[in-house]
Parts: C-alpha cells; sequence; structure tokens
C-alpha cells in the first residue's frame, strides 16, 4: 500500500531477485526513460518534471518453515517532483510490482 505522503527519499525491503525487479521496471515506469545498470543495483527514470533513482541489494532470503523469500533493499531518491507526482509515480510502481493474492 502506498502512504498518503511519499517523501522525496526512503528504503523498503521489497520481496523478490534484482532480476525480476529490473523485467518490472518498463512496466511500473512505462512513461519514463529508463538508465539500468544491472551491476551496480542501480537504475535512473527520467520524466520531464524530475526523476527517480532506484539503487538496490540483495538481502538474506526471508525463510517461512520450508519457503524462501528473495529480498532486496531499495533506495528510492525523487528529484524534480512535487507531493502530488511523487504521490502518483509511487502508486503506479507499487500496483505494478505488488505481488500475492487475495
Amino acid at each position: 500500500m502506498t502512504p498518503s505522503h511519499v517523501p522525496e527519499q526512503f528504503d523498503r525491503t521489497m520481496g523478490c531477485t534484482a532480476a525480476e525487479l529490473i523485467s518490472w521496471l518498463p512496466r511500473s515506469l512505462p512513461d519514463a526513460q529508463l538508465a539500468v545498470d544491472a551491476e551496480q543495483g542501480r537504475c535512473v527514470a527520467t520524466w520531464s518534471e524530475g526523476s527517480l533513482s532506484l539503487q538496490w541489494s540483495p538481502l538474506p532470503d526471508r525463510c517461512i518453515a520450508l519457503l524462501r523469500i528473495p529480498q532486496l533493499q531499495v533506495h528510492f531518491a525523487f528529484q524534480g517532483l512535487d507531493d502530488a507526482a511523487r504521490y502518483a509515480r509511487q502508486k503506479f510502481f507499487d500496483l505494478h510490482t505488488h505481488r500475492g493474492g487475495g
């Protein structure tokens, strides 16, 4: 769920691999120009009004009984986007990277 106020910078733990996150970027940031550096674990999404920089690093898998869930620590840094634009971009990203059922 996207918070009602999206700060300019924040960290989030995501339950995915780096390869999965990279594959989701075009769909979750569809109108941005993307510059992805998979080796360094970075992406910059650029729009006319500003940008979003993502930087990720792997965390140990989350283990629940026999279930293993890969995790990434992801740093989000918005530049040049006002509160409403950050909220809209983050909400779209969250909707398109959400996993699970129900």
